[in-house]
């Protein structure tokens, strides 16, 4: 049996994000139907329920973390023109 809770939208949550993340999320939700306010709920009653986060956030280890920051610096990045050629140099 699913039970539908019905509660007063009495609560305001307030949050500051980057404009461009903002936007972003924005036209993603509006492709799916979804408003801001009704992802943020979503994502609220999905953390009740999962009581914790609906997805893995996981702290990156010491590999990891230098690999992204080269990467975001542009150092020992590799480029390929299809993923073939990616699996291709994994043979090797």
């Amino acid at each position: 049996m699913h039970y539908i809770y019905i509660m007063n939208k009495t609560a305001v949550i307030q949050a500051r994000v980057h404009p461009g993340t903002k936007k972003k999320a924005e036209t993603i939700l509006k492709k799916l139907g979804i408003t801001p306010t009704e992802a943020i709920r979503l994502f609220y009653v999905q953390i009740g329920l999962q009581g914790g986060l609906p997805f893995p956030v996981l702290i990156p280890n010491e590999l990891t973390k230098k690999t992204l920051e080269k990467s975001s610096k542009g150092k020992e990045i590799q480029k390929f023109d299809s993923t073939n050629s990616i699996f291709e140099g994994w043979e090797e």
